[in-house]
């Protein structure tokens, strides 16, 4: 994949103060009678009735790589406004494109497929006299953590500070409970305003509902001083139908389409084709453009199936390789030192492939990777089925996943993401005792039961692979999520803090601050070889869970108790020594000077879990 001159395309102001408009509109040509305009007007103006955009005609020309490219220049400054209008003043214009063409007439409101700002809907923007954030002197010294130490807090930039100002003020508190690592849901724009944002139609910036490429990048710096990564749910295998190389050429009529096309699988939205290269290079562009302008640690790509055509394909394999090796080829300068990190190249490429979880590690350059199955298992277990214990313990241990590959002559290290909630599913407390009732949207789970989900945020925080927690999960968020419609994706569900300081909240956060510094304290939690108790007879049948992590001389044994009576039951311990439980710390539950492979008791509280750790 190579990059597209990113330099001559979108609206950029030149050391002058005139603005320069770039645009590929592949087939659309001025031999055949094609003619396109930019529309432009100052933000203040754009809803006054009497006041209406100027418009400039762009240029034809012919790129040797993409085709047709159509540009001008605009000076602001010394081009005369519409009377009444505040045009040639400082601030931000919105603009849009304008194509005539022979065979179907005017086609207004085309978006810029490379604009780096956008207004209200669907309108592109740029912003006169815009200064990028001045990054701090620590962007030379951060180190994107290696993926065994990943922490993981997925949230929505709306849902959970009211915006990206909001969100900095809470990095404090993340980097306290111990998060690394954040991942935001798409930033991207989209042409509602409350949505999730999985139909983008800009790419290159962030949508005006957070601001601009300023405030995210003062996002991702704060971020950085705190300790905490930044990836970004990153959306190529779907657009939606007012993404330019969609609206443009249905309404031009074209029987093909140089963007979109049926290539892997069609899931939803307007399917993007990577057997065209011109599909390969945007969407590689904007990887280096969010790496290199935004200093983002990686990506969580989004559906994956939608562009998975095997591990020697054009499509996602082609791509997660390529953006590593552009990385690889950069960490010796500038703020891309940042993944040099104990002797490993750290972008985190964390892919949605729910289909194969397992095998897009083993046949990409991806390190890390989203999977349901543990999810699915402990819901298994909630609902009662003893059973699923055995599935659980086996999925939290990350059986038959790589933990690391060696793919020409790079080796990565895998992992996998190991979640019970996540923006597309209901927050894990409805799971018990809950009977939901038609399709109603502000259905909620009982958070008088949230002692229940205990023993699951204990494994979940101290399993193999990269824990992630959806906001607010760690004081009992209970918002039920539907499984479809309009309400799912178009409703915003805030973030309740005022769940912090309840006794349920401050109960449930207590445990996760706790297990988050034993994971931090502890190398075994993050690097640790995990092995799993499976004894239906002794343990699961009782409806309990056993697991140990062990590196090198540490060892820790996590048991774990699904139901609501106290079990006592025999155990092991394969070293000699002091054995610490962690979580309550209390006395009368160590065991002193024990001998390698002789029976002590365990006592496992209802409805709760107990760490040993060899002292």
């Amino acid at each position: 994949m190579n990059r597209m001159p990113l330099d001559k395309l979108g609206a950029r102001e030149t050391a002058t103060g005139t603005i320069q408009f770039g645009v590929f509109f592949p087939w659309v040509s001025a031999g055949n009678n094609n003619r396109v305009f930019v529309k432009i007007i100052h933000e203040h103006d754009q809803f006054l009735q009497k006041i209406a955009p100027l418009v400039f005609e762009l240029e034809h020309s012919v790129d040797p790589v993409y085709g047709d490219y159509w540009s001008c220049e605009v000076d602001i400054a010394h081009t005369p406004g519409p009377h009444g209008s505040i045009w040639g003043q400082p601030g931000t214009y919105v603009y849009r494109y304008e194509i005539h063409n022979p065979n179907v007439g005017v086609i207004d409101w085309v978006v810029d497929p490379f604009a780096r700002e956008f207004g209200t809907g669907k309108l592109s923007a740029f912003t006169m006299g815009f200064q990028e954030h001045p990054w701090s002197n620590q962007e030379l010294t951060w180190k994107t953590p290696i993926v065994n130490d990943l922490v993981v807090y997925e949230l929505h930039l709306e849902e959970f500070g009211n915006g990206i100002d909001g969100a900095i003020d809470r990095l404090d508190y993340l980097a306290d409970l111990g998060i690394n690592c954040l991942e935001i849901m798409p930033v991207s724009n989209v042409a509602l305003v409350v949505d999730w944002g999985y139909l983008p139609i800009g790419y290159f910036g962030v949508d005006e509902r957070y601001g601009n490429r300023r405030d995210f990048q003062r996002l991702v710096d704060a971020a950085h001083q705190r300790g905490i990564a930044v990836i970004i749910d990153a959306i190529y295998g779907h657009t939606a139908e007012s993404f330019p190389y969609c609206d443009l050429y249905r309404r031009l009529q074209y029987r093909e389409n140089p963007f979109l096309g049926a290539f892997a699988k069609d899931y939803f939205g307007e399917s993007t084709d990577f057997s065209r290269q011109f599909t390969c290079d945007f969407f590689f562009s904007v990887n280096y453009l969010w790496l290199d302008r935004f200093h983002v640690d990686g990506f969580r790509y989004d559906c994956v199936p939608n562009y998975w055509d095997g591990p020697t394909g054009q499509g996602y394999a082609n791509l997660v390789y390529s953006t590593y090796q552009l990385v690889k080829a950069n960490v010796g300068s500038g703020h891309w030192q940042r993944f040099a990190n104990d002797n490993q190249v750290t972008l985190i490429q964390c892919a949605e492939q729910l289909e194969d979880p397992s095998g897009v590690l083993a046949q990409s350059y991806s390190n890390c990777t989203w999977q349901n199955a543990s999810m699915d298992a402990a819901k298994e277990v909630a609902r009662g089925n003893l059973g699923a214990i055995t599935d659980l313990g086996l999925k939290w241990g990350l059986a038959g996943y790589p933990s690391a590959v060696t793919i020409n002559s790079d080796t990565i290290i895998k992992s996998a993401f190991h979640y019970l909630e996540d923006h597309d599913n209901e927050r894990f407390v409805c799971t018990f005792g809950i009977q939901w009732e038609g399709e109603t949207l502000l259905q909620q789970g009982n958070r008088k039961l949230w002692y229940k989900v205990q023993p699951y945020l204990i494994g979940l925080l101290t399993a193999k692979g990269i824990p992630m927690l959806w906001q607010g999960q760690e004081f009992c968020e209970n918002y039920w999520i539907p499984p479809g419609g309009i309400g799912r994706v178009m409703l915003l569900r805030p973030v309740r803090w005022d769940y912090f300081y309840d006794d349920i909240g401050k109960s449930t956060i207590a445990l996760v601050r706790k297990l988050l510094d034993l994971r931090r304290q502890n190398l075994e939690f993050r690097r640790g070889e995990h092995y799993f108790y499976n004894d239906w007879s002794m343990y699961q049948s009782k409806g309990l869970l056993l697991f140990s992590r062990h590196h090198g001389h540490r060892f820790s044994l996590i048991a774990l108790n699904f139901t609501d009576n106290e079990h006592v039951v025999p155990f092991r311990f394969p070293l000699d020594g002091d054995y610490a439980e962690q979580i309550r710390s209390n006395p009368a539950d160590h065991f002193a000077n024990v001998v390698a492979n002789s029976s002590v008791t365990l006592r496992i509280p209802s409805n709760y879990g107990c760490i040993w750790s060899k002292l």
